[in-house]
């Protein structure tokens, strides 16, 4: 086995083995170490990992969302971790769902302030404590949640500018036509399958 994925599967085993019940699953995948834990224990394993002299996770990248509909609870929610000291990183996950908060880790790195207002924004997780959790991406009267997989494509609202009202106006949606019920007559819909006046070209070829 390749030095670095043995060096991961120790760095997995001592983490699990320090942290106890609070680790879920450890997991080489891709090459890189990751680690399932419990919702409620993710505030003291990011802590851990940051702060132990055999890991030293001081960087955090980044805190991003995935849903899946399909589960109870539907999202996962992905930290990832940079060891400058050991040039390593580490890939953490959570699940919940729409009404189960989960804890921040501002305190711990004061950049997932930012990640995790995004996070609330794109999916509709929420960070209990907090400091700060509204909207970052969308409008503060922005309805629903853009990166959920039952977020529809057209959202709920269109923006325009008002000249009468001298500024920026929402209004629901209104699609010219259905979606999948097609009249081929919109530009939008891309080419016919014969353009007007193709016929001439057949009635010239048979004369």
């Amino acid at each position: 086995m390749d030095e670095r994925l043995e060096a991961l599967e120790e760095l997995g085993r001592y983490v699990a083995g320090q942290m106890g019940q609070d680790i879920a699953e450890t997991e080489i995948r891709h090459g890189e170490l990751m680690l399932r834990v419990r919702r409620d224990s993710i505030s003291r394993i990011l802590s851990f990992l940051c702060n132990d002299a055999n890991c030293l996770f001081q960087v955090l990248v980044d805190i991003c969302g995935v849903d899946y509909p399909d589960r109870d609870e539907r999202f996962e929610i992905v930290y990832n971790l940079l060891s400058l000291k050991h040039n390593v990183r580490v890939r953490v996950k959570v699940t919940t769902d729409e009404s189960i908060p989960v804890p921040s880790v501002s305190q711990i790195f004061p950049a997932a302030g930012w990640f995790e207002r995004e996070c609330w924004d794109m999916y509709g997780v929420f960070f209990s404590e907090h400091p700060d959790l509204r909207r970052l991406l969308t409008d503060y009267g922005f309805d629903g949640h853009p990166l959920r997989k039952d977020f529809p494509l057209t959202g709920y609202v269109e923006v325009r500018y008002d000249d009468e009202q001298r500024r920026v106006v929402y209004e629901p949606v209104k699609l010219v036509q259905e979606f999948r019920s097609f009249d081929f007559l919109s530009p939008w819909e891309g080419m016919t399958p014969q353009l007007p006046g193709d016929e001439k070209a057949t009635e010239e070829d048979a004369s």
